[in-house]
């Protein structure tokens, strides 16, 4: 039977002559046997690893883009479609949307879409001081989708929370070095360019993987406490606005007007010096084919021109004729037209 150590111990302490030596401890090693399993649970084990086997296959969207991960690291970028992976905890999968257009909104938040929408305000966010010092309320939506899927996962931690805050720091940067009369009219579209930029800029210098689709301005007011005042100097610039447009369209209307009459005045002014000169030129040229005819025969020249001129004064003037034989009494001479005849009569 096998000693143990400390009857060995015992013994050496104990024991004088003896012609022969204790040799080492025996150490006993147990037997190992193989447990007895049943068929049930052999299956359920390979079952199990078929499962676990099964679990890495995965699909990967139209929008999307797979990225294996290999005990943490990269191991490879998987295309759309049926993919398979070693399951967990060898490799990991993530799908981020790459196509999808997400919104960041600066300013305020939508609580329900509606319609009617409901919306809270956020003054903290929006109230922005312009570059003449002057307090303005802006609200804005930035959209933003992903561009590289592997800067997106691994360089930045909270994606939503960076282009918010790369957005409000650059909308303060663009519309603090603008006048207050830009932001609230004409300069809208510049701002919404520059501010796009700005958050670019900030972006790719975070290595972020985002890629900055548009900025919208959508409400950009006075502050409350000075927005009656700002909507009454709007007013007055829209009717002096008008008010030149409606002088200019009226300059476009007349001057043409004008210059119409007067290039007819001028037209007229021109014919009747040219119907002047050729009746002139007519003139003269008749008196000199009287004269001449009038050299040829004086006397019968004469009496025609005298004949001519009473054929064209007698049908005009009244005439009286007298009766050189019985010139005596007012009755020759009397008009017997008219009244006077009538009262002959009575």
């Amino acid at each position: 039977m096998p000693m143990d150590w400390d009857d060995f111990k015992a013994r050496k302490q104990g024991g004088g002559g003896g012609g022969g030596g204790i040799g080492p401890p025996q150490i006993r090693i147990p037997e190992f046997r193989m447990p007895n399993m049943k068929l049930p649970g052999v299956f359920f084990v390979v079952v199990a690893f078929a499962l676990w086997l099964l679990s890495g296959i995965y699909i990967v969207g139209p929008d999307e883009q797979g990225i294996v991960l290999r005990y943490g690291a990269i191991a490879r970028v998987a295309s759309s479609g049926l993919n398979y992976h070693i399951p967990y905890p060898f490799e990991t999968v993530f799908t981020p949307k790459v196509t999808e257009v997400k919104r960041i909104e600066i300013g305020f938040r939508t609580i329900d879409p509606g319609p009617p929408a409901r919306y809270l305000d956020k003054p903290h966010e929006s109230l922005m001081l312009t570059g003449d010092e002057n307090m303005v309320d802006l609200d804005v939506i930035v959209q933003y989708r992903i561009s590289d899927a592997v800067k997106y996962l691994f360089n930045v931690r909270n994606a939503q929370v960076t282009v918010g805050h790369a957005a409000e720091a650059a909308i303060r940067q663009v519309v603090g070095s603008k006048p207050i009369d830009e932001a609230l009219t004409t300069g809208k579209g510049v701002i919404q360019v520059e501010t796009m930029t700005e958050i670019q800029k900030v972006l790719n210098k975070y290595d972020s993987g985002l890629s900055v689709v548009a900025v919208q301005l959508q409400d950009v007011t006075p502050p409350k406490e000075v927005i009656q005042s700002f909507k009454d100097v709007a007013s007055a610039r829209e009717d002096k606005n008008r008010l030149i447009n409606e002088s200019q369209g009226y300059r476009n209307q007349v001057i043409p007007e004008t210059r119409g009459k007067a290039a007819q005045v001028i037209r007229q002014a021109e014919a009747y010096r040219e119907t002047k000169i050729r009746q002139a030129r007519g003139d003269a040229d008749r008196f000199l084919a009287t004269l001449r005819e009038y050299k040829k025969a004086p006397y019968i020249t004469r009496k025609r021109l005298y004949l001519e001129m009473m054929k064209e004064v007698m049908p005009t003037v009244d005439k009286i004729i007298l009766d050189k034989k019985n010139n005596s009494g007012v009755l020759p001479i009397l008009s017997l037209k008219g009244d006077a005849l009538k009262d002959l009569k009575r």
